[in-house]
């Protein structure tokens, strides 16, 4: 299968700096703290919370050992997609190439959702002037479209700039804290791991991580791609883990070990736990900037998950499971029909919610991000397999790097992923039976990528062949 011009992304445009902030902007850390952190110490284990981060973090570094080999093995901007077909063959990459492109898709949705609402709120009370959550939305997903075709060399600089800004605010706020208060070792005993619920803790603790997988897709435009995915996804990992980790400790430690999960809770409807901290730690001028960088990194998120979604499409429409015409590119090097269609879709779906009348934080944001977080914990979980899967076909002999730790890594991925599907209404914040029906859309996904994979193999055998030659052909560069 041949590529004509036109078909190809931009090689060399990132380093692993670069990656690493295309990677940490969809992981939004100021995001993390002020909801997921949060929400983790409400619902799952109060003061030991952040024993929940580190130990998510050992776990995705576990899964990243065998993740930087199979890196080594294939240059694709297909991420976990491409991974799933090299271990489990063609059928299940075809599986996980609907279950990510369903997921990420979604995910954009629900930044519209949540950039829209929060840009009318914290705007209309620090201006007066109040615009309606769409029309905040879908100019935020217009501005993303327009720099996402720039090309992903110029993503990365202002996805940069970006994190920065908000990891330097959380930086501030950790040190505050430490100065005034000090940080509680109690956080990491026994008592306060296991109070609450420790399971719920991790589940939404992976939920802070979901994003650190995208390194794989840009490696067809990284420098020297065999050696970078692998730095800037130990990186990526390690640094998600160091920054919510300990601004995590910093959070129970100013509201006291004990009383952590208890405060949280009387914070968790309006959502202004760290806030309510700032306050206190930082004074009210620098709280108000925080709000203001809490909308640059909501607006960061949605630009790197916008990013990562068009790969997908850009991917399987190069591969012809989706039309070919998504595999198109401008000069930049930017996919150029699969991002039309990917923001497109994103602001329709947003736009039918929006005439519904439905509340974007209480309906669109939760199903969305709900069901974009499970796809990707199922789609991680894929590709924890494939690795252990591909390593033990090829008789590897390198058992730590190949079996052990990837092994342990998707153990651990597998059990996060069945406590998402069993608390998906705790993942999605929902109640509403269609949110927590959901989940049976991976289900379709699963019948549909076994069912498509069966005719192609039947009807269109260049198409089904070319799923694995695509990435052989890729990888040999």
């Amino acid at each position: 299968m041949h590529d004509g011009p036109g078909t190809t992304l931009r090689p060399g445009a990132l380093g692993v700096a670069g990656i690493v902030f295309l990677v940490l902007a969809a992981v939004a850390p100021l995001t993390g703290i002020v909801v997921v952190a949060s929400l983790a110490i409400a619902l799952g284990n109060g003061g030991g919370t952040p024993v929940s981060f580190f130990l998510v973090a050992a776990i995705l570094l576990l899964f990243a050992v065998g993740y930087a080999q199979m890196s080594k093995q294939l240059v694709n901007a297909g991420g976990f997609y491409a991974f799933v077909v090299k271990g489990l063959g063609r059928t299940g990459g075809l599986v996980a190439g609907l279950i990510a492109t369903l997921g990420y898709n979604f995910f954009v949705v629900g930044t519209i959702g949540t950039s829209g609402f929060f840009m009318q709120t914290i705007v209309r009370d620090l201006t007066g002037f109040d615009l309606h959550w769409i029309v905040w939305g879908l100019l935020s997903i217009a501005v993303c479209f327009v720099l996402a075709r720039i090309g992903v060399d110029f993503s990365s600089k202002v996805l940069g700039v970006c994190l920065v800004l908000e990891v330097l605010m959380l930086v501030v706020f950790d040190v505050s804290v430490l100065v005034q208060t000090g940080y509680d070792v109690s956080a990491f005993s026994p008592e306060a791991v296991f109070g609450g619920s420790l399971p719920i803790g991790l589940l939404l603790a992976a939920t802070g991580f979901l994003g650190f997988e995208a390194t794989a897709l840009f490696s067809e435009e990284a420098k020297q791609p065999l050696r970078t995915i692998p730095r800037a996804t130990y990186t990526a990992i390690t640094a998600i883990g160091v920054i919510l980790g300990v601004t995590t400790w910093a959070v129970v430690s100013a509201t006291g070990v004990a009383q952590a999960q208890g405060v949280a809770l009387e914070h968790l409807p309006t959502g202004d736990l760290i806030f309510s901290l700032s306050q206190t730690y930082l004074g009210g001028p620098l709280t108000t900037v925080m709000m203001i960088l809490l909308l640059v990194s909501l607006f960061a998120a949605m630009l790197a998950f916008h990013n990562s979604a068009t790969r997908y499409l850009y991917a399987l429409g190069r591969a012809r499971i989706l039309p070919h015409a998504f595999a198109r590119t401008r000069t930049t090097g930017a996919p150029q029909i699969a991002g039309i269609v990917q923001a497109g879709f994103a602001a329709a779906v947003a736009v039918v919610f929006f005439l519904a009348g439905a509340d974007p934080i209480v309906t669109l944001v939760p199903a969305m991000l709900g069901f974009g977080t499970l796809s990707v914990l199922i789609l991680q979980g894929l590709a924890a397999l494939s690795i252990v899967v591909y390593f033990r076909r090829a008789s590897d002999t390198r058992l730590w790097s190949t079996l052990i730790a990837p092994g342990i890594g998707f153990l651990g991925i597998a059990a996060i992923s069945v406590l998402a599907v069993v608390n998906f209404d705790i993942v999605a914040g929902s109640q509403e039976l269609a949110i927590r029906l959901m989940p049976l859309l991976l289900v379709l996904a699963l019948i549909g990528g076994i069912v498509y994979a069966a005719y192609l193999r039947r009807n269109r055998p260049a198409v089904y062949d070319g799923l694995a030659t695509d990435l052989e052909r890729v990888s040999s560069r």
